[in-house]
């Protein structure tokens, strides 16, 4: 029997830092890098208070969402050997639902509807791995958690860190 690997979507197969990065751009004409955002949070960084909370109920923002460098790939090849599911706590943004299963759809056909979770709470999942940019996601997860690298959690080091889809598939190969 494989092992299962929780794969959270935003901010770890679809980038959720280039998009609100972009739509800044896109409505204020400022141009920033993900070295601008390291080691704050959103409502640190943006001086519209708000704003990254407001995008995220705007429809079409999760339906857009750029993806993660290498995530497609690195899902195909994690499947050689593990069970993934796609496990987001879309629950908090109803609005999001249509949009993030579109979404998944789009970019990763070869994942079943059934290995699709859409959650209010993380903490019920029970996989052997989660991958997460969120520690609060994490901290009460019962397997192994490994946390990937996002602008908001860079000074964090209770979880293992990945920073990319390669160092997440060097590290699961070894324990696969």
């Amino acid at each position: 029997m494989k092992k299962t690997i929780a794969i959270d979507m935003d901010g770890v197969l679809a980038d959720i830092e280039m998009q609100i990065l972009n739509w800044y751009e896109r409505d204020y004409g400022i141009k920033h890098t993900r070295e601008h955002l390291i080691g704050r949070s959103s409502d640190e960084f943006f001086p519209e208070a708000g704003l990254v909370r407001k995008y995220i109920y705007t429809p079409g923002f999760f339906q857009t969402i750029p993806l993660m460098q290498g995530a497609v790939e690195a899902v195909q090849k994690l499947m050689e050997n593990f069970e993934i599911y796609v496990v987001s706590a879309a629950m908090e943004f109803p609005l999001s639902l249509p949009e993030k299963l579109h979404w998944l759809n789009e970019h990763f056909p070869f994942i079943s509807w059934r290995n699709i979770i859409f959650c209010g709470d993380k903490s019920i999942i029970n996989t052997d791995y989660m991958i997460d940019d969120y520690p609060k996601n994490l901290d009460y997860f019962k397997g192994k958690p490994i946390m990937f690298t996002a602008y908001h959690n860079t000074t964090l080091t209770h979880h293992s860190r990945v920073n990319n889809w390669n160092e997440v598939i060097t590290l699961l190969e070894a324990e696969a």
